[in-house]
């Protein structure tokens, strides 16, 4: 399964204002594991900024004029989200500006429904989660204790490498595990065959077993006393 975690910056809150988009991050998820791809632009708007917007996200007319137009990098885009789902915090605010933004260019560029396999709102997902709690971006990474410090402006990559880490989060439940065995095909080549893994009627000797290391050992164990030093107890301490 092939994901993007999307964010956008604009010019202005409202698209139906004339705003436009300034700024687009994108963080590929494999089988939810980061692949290490990203894509990230700046946009050139062909408008103002509406007060306020410029303190959000440290972007000047100055800084983006010579960057590209939309025009120039769309198709640059839809290649790298095509046939993907794609992971959006209050998505119907960036579908909402990635829509205009292709409906100027004209009517053979459809919507971006036409080049994505979905949209996951993690807003939604969230609010289904912790019902009457703040759920910005801010507050759930507070929350799900991952690290935004770094964040003193909204950007489009940082915010969609955070958003990730919290939609990863908020979605981590599981009733099985896969394990990738390498199998051969028919043409000679190998793959990778997925066999799961239940509680119910596995033989204990067909258990893969994995082996950690050092580094992967020691970040466990920071981990495990971040959130003790959060929730104040320690459930894998023994009593």
């Amino acid at each position: 399964m092939r994901q993007i975690v999307l964010d956008t910056e604009t010019t202005g809150l409202e698209w139906k204002k004339g705003n436009r988009v300034v700024e687009i991050g994108c963080v590929e998820l494999i089988e939810r594991r980061p692949s290490g791809r990203t894509w990230q632009q700046y946009i050139h708007p062909d408008r103002e900024f509406e007060p306020g917007a410029q303190e959000v996200t440290g972007l000047t007319l100055e800084f983006l004029a010579d960057k590209p137009r939309f025009a120039e990098i769309a198709d640059a885009f839809l290649d790298f989200v095509r046939d993907a789902e794609l992971i959006i915090h209050n998505a119907a605010f960036d579908v909402g500006f990635l829509d205009y933004e292709l409906s100027r260019l004209g009517p053979q560029y459809g919507r971006l429904s036409d080049h994505v396999a979905g949209v996951e709102d993690s807003l939604l997902l969230a609010r289904q989660r912790y019902p009457g709690q703040r759920n910005s971006l801010d507050a759930l990474c507070k929350r799900l204790g991952v690290d935004n410090t770094h964040r003193q402006l909204h950007g489009a990559l940082l915010d969609s490498q955070l958003l990730a880490e919290v939609y990863l989060a908020l979605t981590s439940g599981q009733s099985e595990i896969g394990f990738g065995a390498p199998v051969a095909d028919e043409e000679g080549g190998t793959g990778m065959a997925v066999v799961a893994f239940t509680a119910e009627g596995l033989d204990p000797a067909l258990r893969p077993r994995v082996r950690v290391g050092e580094d992967e050992l020691a970040a466990h164990v920071a981990r495990v006393e971040a959130l003790f030093k959060k929730s104040g107890r320690n459930l894998w301490e023994p009593a």
